[in-house]
């Protein structure tokens, strides 16, 4: 036992095996793990909890659970436990393949949240009580207070509602974690909800530990596992392409005064554009940057490593693997620079808004009114979730959505007359981005939002298409305010769906 990690005295004698531990969680029970993309999240109970469930079925006894967590995890939670078809109900995002299959199969029931909106409807009680949380830790001190692992999500919540817990302390978690935390206990539902008292991204307004009563806790287990995230690709000469863009489009901003020379709190989504993005602006001519986010990845760390960004705020890492464990063995370094909150907060509609974020999200495909397509593939299958973007896009002071012009080798265009499926609608989407050019669409009518489109942001090969769609929709649509001619945008989905392609 590793007495530094579990300082509380009384609590040592609940640790046990992970098999142990998975065996107090019942079949049909309702479970909140940790975790946030990849960070975080327990490591060794839901893979014990994997192998109990395909026994159960081997045996012919039913076993499945309702899965809470802050958003995705890593293989040995979500993999695992959809692996072993142990999981009813998920929420709120999922980017497991094996998950996202059962998912678009029907065998899962999942409701894809504003991240901002789970913590408050746990509270409000109509998702049912929460059984169970398996909470992933960097240590518990001698008060029985928690450190927070590398995600705090909704882990404060999982705590509070649960009635009982389960701790796995991960010895591979830096002990310099302890002092990056703010956790906020100030939220409440109406008619008891008052102001959250933070003005600036780099402001401490809450404690650094989780609170937990001892007596909740039925189990402790110790483990030392990393995190496991995918690397990151190099980016391609399209991301540079669309980093260089938008690059531009801030430089213009500040020029005409209408954004700080610092910026204002920076946002982005995970992967490898939004990467690009930000190592872009190692180079760009931005000082004493800030950012308020979801996540802290490969980016923001050459940002702060550069000196270009002065203080990360978010709710998890989401870095590469080599990332991860230079943070790690280098923690007591960056932790005055980055703060780790409850995904409540960092997601907070309000906070985003009075901080006058600058959102920067990717998408699946945008039409050529600037509705965004960010979660479904064809109108009806669930790639991942809308996570956080629908929480900052709706609140940011400028709401920016960037792709690449094309998908499948070019078979697909990403701008397309009528999306699939709406996620964030025209009046969310401000400015969007592609390696061919940049719409600024604030301020534009319907028609004129088309015509920036078409002409700046599709892909050459696609844009005479859209251009005669547009023509022929101004000439026949019920009404021209937003021309549209429904069953022919979508057959543009259908061609690909029957021949593979959007140009057949």
């Amino acid at each position: 036992m590793d007495l530094a990690r579990i300082g509380h005295a009384g609590l040592r004698s609940k640790v046990m095996s992970a098999e142990a531990a998975a065996a107090l969680i019942e079949p049909g029970s309702t479970v909140g793990m940790s975790g946030f993309t990849g960070a975080g999240y327990p490591k060794a109970v839901p893979l014990a909890l994997a192998a109990r469930i395909e026994r159960a079925h081997a045996a012919g006894t039913p076993f499945r659970l309702r899965l809470w967590t802050g958003a995705s995890t890593g293989p040995e939670l979500d993999g695992a436990l959809a692996k072993a078809d142990g999981i009813e109900f998920r929420l709120p995002y999922n980017s497991d393949p094996i998950a996202r299959d059962k998912i678009n199969r029907g065998e899962m029931e999942y409701i894809d949240l504003h991240l901002s909106q789970v913590a408050p409807m746990a509270w409000q009680g109509f998702l049912g009580p929460l059984d169970t949380a398996v909470i992933e830790v960097t240590g518990i001190k001698p008060d029985g207070t928690l450190i927070p692992s590398s995600s705090v999500g909704n882990n404060k919540t999982w705590l509070d509602r649960a009635d009982r817990v389960i701790l796995e302390v991960n010895r591979w978690q830096s002990p310099a974690l302890e002092g990056m935390h703010d956790i906020y206990y100030g939220t409440a539902l109406p008619p008891n909800r008052v102001p959250i008292p933070l003005i600036r991204p780099d402001q401490l307004i809450g404690q650094p530990c989780l609170r937990c009563d001892p007596a909740k806790v039925v189990a402790i287990v110790e483990t030392d596992s990393p995190d496991r995230n995918l690397p990151f690709t190099a980016p391609d000469a399209t991301a540079h392409a669309i980093a260089g863009h938008l690059i531009e489009f801030l430089r213009h901003e500040v020029a005409k005064g209408r954004l700080p020379a610092s910026l204002l709190p920076l946002q982005s989504g995970v992967g490898n554009i939004a990467n690009a993005v930000l190592t872009g602006l190692i180079d760009a001519p931005f000082e004493n940057l800030t950012a308020y986010t979801e996540v802290i990845q490969d980016g923001m760390l050459d940002l702060i490593k550069s000196g270009k960004l002065r203080m990360a705020s978010a709710t998890a890492f989401s870095l590469s693997p080599d990332a991860a464990e230079e943070v790690n063995a280098d923690m007591a370094r960056y932790r005055g620079r980055m703060i780790l909150r409850p995904e409540e907060i960092s997601n907070h509609p309000e906070l985003i808004r009075r901080l006058g974020c600058i959102a920067m999200n990717g998408l699946i495909e945008a039409d050529i009114y600037g509705n965004v397509n960010s979660t479904h593939i064809m109108g009806s299958r669930i790639q991942n979730g809308i996570g956080g973007s629908g929480d900052f896009a709706r609140n940011a002071y400028v709401s920016i959505f960037m792709s690449p012009s094309t998908a499948k080798g070019g078979k697909i265009s990403a701008i397309v007359p009528q999306v699939s499926h709406v996620d964030h609608i025209t009046q969310d989407v401000q400015v969007l981005v592609t390696e061919q050019g940049i719409a600024d669409l604030r301020g534009r009518s319907p028609k004129q939002r088309a015509e920036a489109i078409i002409a700046n942001c599709a892909h050459p090969m696609f844009r005479p298409m859209l251009a005669d769609y547009y023509k022929r929709a101004r000439a026949g649509a019920y009404g021209q305010h937003t021309p549209s001619l429904p069953g022919e945008a979508l057959s543009w989905h259908r061609r690909f769906i029957e021949t593979g392609s959007m140009l057949g």
